[in-house]
């Protein structure tokens, strides 16, 4: 997926995290949600201005970035 027009990061939010289209919310908060136990669904309804392409947005970045983490490592 390519995420790159979802996925923003901006030095002056959030500290330069990487946010979901320019907004507030950090690829990590939705991660952290996943891990907790909440659904798409649920994320969804607790954030409307959200879409399941944003989500999955969050999830490619972080399987890339892990990607590129292991292979700079070697």
């Amino acid at each position: 997926m390519d995420y790159q027009h979802i996925i923003t990061i901006e030095p002056g939010k959030r500290s330069g995290k990487p946010c979901i289209r320019g907004m507030r919310i950090t690829v990590y908060d939705i991660l952290e949600y996943l891990a907790g136990g909440m659904t798409e669904a649920e994320i969804l309804e607790d954030f409307s201005e959200l879409t399941s392409e944003d989500i999955k947005a969050c999830l490619a970045f972080a399987a890339d970035r892990e990607t590129k983490l292991f292979v700079s490592s070697q």
